[in-house]
């Protein structure tokens, strides 16, 4: 038998494999059941409160973490690239501290662990102390990610910096940086998507009405409305973040494909 003729055996037989699994899902679950459950009538009533507020809010939330950790985290990997031996640990234990610690633990604990320890209350009450927690996650992570863009740039730019005469400040800040932030832009993209999702986590530590984000008011929908007691609020949530990271996740992808082909 031809090697072409067994590679479209194989094929075929993974196809029919995956075709009897779609159809085996399909027949097993009870769609009146989901229908009732899952897409009540009613849904023109949560569509309002889960765009105009949640989403809203989402977005909001999502911009002004990833901008704050962004700069956080640019912070961070100086340091940690830095000749001073202290800022290289401050910067190391924070980033491996907050890697290592859940999200959801560091939002519960600015929320409610930091006011009664300090005294101090985050500006926008819970989701405030919440966003703030968020920010602290992003930037360890995307700290990382800079430093390797950092040290991506060849050493050959710093040399050229140099020898025009310019200090090292001036040299990180219009030639170093700059190219390290083309180079980790696929990178940072999905850490925005990664932040999109985190939002929801907000809603443990709840918020004021006008607060809310996509989870917070979708699980509200859960207990009260037209559609009580059932999961559309849900299934409509889950349907407005797909709306949103995928055009983002898609955005990555081609990103990652555009810079593998200027190499």
């Amino acid at each position: 038998m031809r090697r072409s003729t067994k590679r479209y055996l194989r094929q075929g037989g993974l196809y029919a494999v995956l075709a009897a699994v779609v159809i085996f899902l399909a027949v097993s679950v009870d769609w009146g059941n989901v229908h009732r459950n899952f897409w009540t009538p009613g849904l023109g009533d949560n569509w309002h409160d889960l765009i105009l507020t949640g989403v809203k809010n989402t977005a909001i939330y999502t911009v002004i973490s990833f901008a704050l950790g962004l700069a956080l985290a640019l912070l961070l990997a100086l340091m940690k690239l830095s000749d001073v031996l202290v800022y290289r640990w401050i910067a190391t234990v924070y980033i491996e501290l907050f890697r290592g610690l859940p999200a959801l633990i560091t939002i519960l604990f600015m929320a409610f662990a930091v006011p009664i320890a300090f005294q101090w209350h985050a500006p926008g009450g819970t989701a405030g102390a919440g966003v703030i927690g968020l920010v602290m996650v992003a930037g360890a992570y995307m700290a990382e990610t800079l430093r390797a863009g950092l040290q991506a740039v060849p050493k050959g730019q710093t040399e050229a910096a140099r020898s025009l005469g310019m200090g090292p400040v001036a040299t990180h800040v219009h030639v170093i940086i700059p190219q390290a932030f083309r180079i980790i832009i696929p990178p940072l993209t999905n850490e925005f998507v990664l932040l999109i999702k985190d939002t929801s986590l907000l809603s443990i530590v709840g918020a004021a009405v006008g607060q809310r984000e996509l989870t917070n008011v979708s699980r509200d929908f859960l207990s009260s409305g037209s559609t009580a007691g059932t999961g559309t609020s849900l299934a409509q949530a889950a349907l407005l973040y797909l709306i949103i990271t995928l055009p983002l996740t898609r955005l990555v992808a081609w990103l990652e494909k555009r810079q593998q082909r200027a190499r």
